[in-house]
């Protein structure tokens, strides 16, 4: 064979040996992380969101289905959130509320992944997503409250009570057996736990700063020695990812602010499993 023939027969070679063994180059993500292959169809975790047709592709108008965008709500937002706190695309939340952050946080995924940037989650978004993330877990999606809160203790059915359940991590505001408001709250660390019984308001302080970690603890109500029912600027920023000293913190100080005006010196406060 010619000098020419044995370079063209190398290169047909090497075609043919490619397409047998079916061996492709695919495109590795840019945001420096090994995530697992993105399958064409959904992958196998289960998923609460919307499902998604095997066929679909990101050549599919349908891939493009916007499933949720800002000012939308629920269950299938929250998932969304976890998910991206997963990935290390949103640090606030789960919510539930589709937010300026969330919107944020899905534009920067999509711009990491060649996708559109829109800030609305799509069918081909959720789809890369779901590839890179495990199904969130009860912990995950409630990282900053809103979970349901338990049943109340039977102590909390009568009179005026601060109705608080380490469980749910959530506190009832009650009147004669009635709930007239709930909030999510936190506890203290294990090393500085918040205490656990039937107790009474004995001292509110509006703008209460603590002299022992000079630290603010607004809307306070002391029930047990040095701990209280206050607002938190930690909790609200940082989730469950921090504790208190053993008070009962809140995040959301239109909440605590009603209650704070509502609850009077002497209310009961259980504090339960």
């Amino acid at each position: 064979m010619g000098s020419l023939g044995r370079p063209i027969a190398a290169l047909v070679s090497a075609v043919a040996l490619t397409v047998l063994c079916g061996c492709t180059v695919r495109p590795a993500d840019t945001d420096g992380k090994n995530h697992p292959p993105v399958r064409a169809g959904l992958p196998t975790g289960r998923a609460s969101g919307p499902a998604l047709p095997e066929s679909a592709g990101p050549a599919d108008p349908a891939a493009t289905d916007v499933l949720w965008s800002r000012g939308d709500a629920g269950t299938g937002v929250r998932e969304l959130q976890a998910r991206l706190r997963q990935v290390d695309w949103l640090f606030d939340g789960p919510t539930g509320n589709y937010d300026d952050l969330t919107e944020r946080a899905v534009r920067g995924f999509q711009g990491r992944r060649g996708l559109p940037e829109t800030g609305r989650t799509d069918t081909e978004t959720w789809r890369r997503l779901l590839g890179m993330t495990h199904p969130p877990g009860r912990w995950e999606l409630y990282l900053m409250g809103g979970q349901p809160a338990a049943a109340p203790d039977p102590r909390c059915l009568t009179g005026r009570v601060l109705c608080i359940s380490k469980t749910s991590r959530t506190l009832r505001w009650m009147v004669d057996g009635q709930t007239l408001s709930t909030m999510a709250v936190r506890f203290g660390t294990e090393h500085t736990p918040t205490r656990e019984g039937v107790f009474h308001v004995y001292w509110k302080s509006r703008h209460h700063v603590s002299t022992l970690y000079h630290s603010p603890m607004p809307y306070a109500m002391f029930f047990s020695g040095g701990e209280a029912v206050h607002y938190s600027y930690d909790f609200a920023a940082r989730g469950y990812a921090g504790g208190s000293h053993g008070c009962v913190n809140v995040r959301d100080e239109t909440a605590i602010a009603a209650l704070f005006a509502q609850a009077r010196t002497g209310d009961k406060v259980v504090v339960s499993w």
